[in-house]
């Protein structure tokens, strides 16, 4: 799949634990609602492992195979390479680009999570393709989470950035306007969708509020 800026408009990330409903259903309901994009993280307290992670990689891969969304896994670049994925994400502590680069197929896309204008050109020099920039807002989902940066944070990394921002960390309805007027290209969400009641109507409400800052 090409690379392109607007399939990360509205980005859903998941693992198993991240919902009390089946992951695969919500996946479903989620890009009926308007996700543009998947990234598989199966990692914390109750995650899967080993086979039972690739089942699941695999299950969820195919969803986004037959609606023609791109599927990104979280770190593991061999997972990723198994479930040939379109994507890898990878944080400030993982491989470094160059050596995710020389493993995975050339057409595999690489997402690399900032927080500081520092990493956001050090990871655009060495060949990111994107940038997941945030903790935006304070999120609940990430234990080990560093102090948010807020919007004004988000404005200096897209003022020295030129390759696309996804921004992250507890983006809602109600904050996904502000989010995208301070220069994100995308919004990465995952409890807003995973742990909502209605998926799809959750992922309806933000694809609406992304759909009015297409750039």
């Amino acid at each position: 799949m090409t690379f392109q800026r607007e399939l990360l408009q509205l980005y859903f990330i998941m693992g198993s634990n991240n919902t009390s409903k089946d992951p695969v259903q919500v996946l479903k309901k989620a890009i009926e609602g308007g996700v543009s994009c998947f990234q598989f993280r199966e990692k914390g307290p109750g995650a899967k492992t080993g086979t039972d992670k690739l089942a699941l990689g695999q299950q969820l891969r195919d969803v986004c195979r037959e609606h023609q969304i791109p599927f990104v896994v979280n770190d593991d670049v061999d997972l990723a390479v198994k479930l040939e994925a379109d994507g890898i994400h990878i944080g400030q502590d993982d491989a470094s680009i160059e050596d995710v680069r020389e493993k995975v197929p050339h057409n595999c896309f690489i997402g690399v999570s900032t927080s500081t204008i520092e990493e956001s050109f050090e990871a655009e020099k060495r060949g990111a393709d994107y940038v997941g920039v945030g903790p935006i807002y304070k999120t609940t989902t990430k234990a080990d989470a560093l102090e948010p940066i807020g919007v004004s944070g988000l404005q200096s990394i897209r003022d020295v950035t030129s390759i696309p921002i996804v921004a992250i960390s507890g983006i809602s309805e109600a904050t996904a306007g502000s989010v995208f007027e301070y220069g994100a290209d995308g919004i990465a969400v995952i409890s807003a969708i995973s742990q909502a009641q209605d998926p799809l109507a959750a992922a309806q409400a933000l694809s609406n509020i992304a759909k009015q800052y297409d750039r």
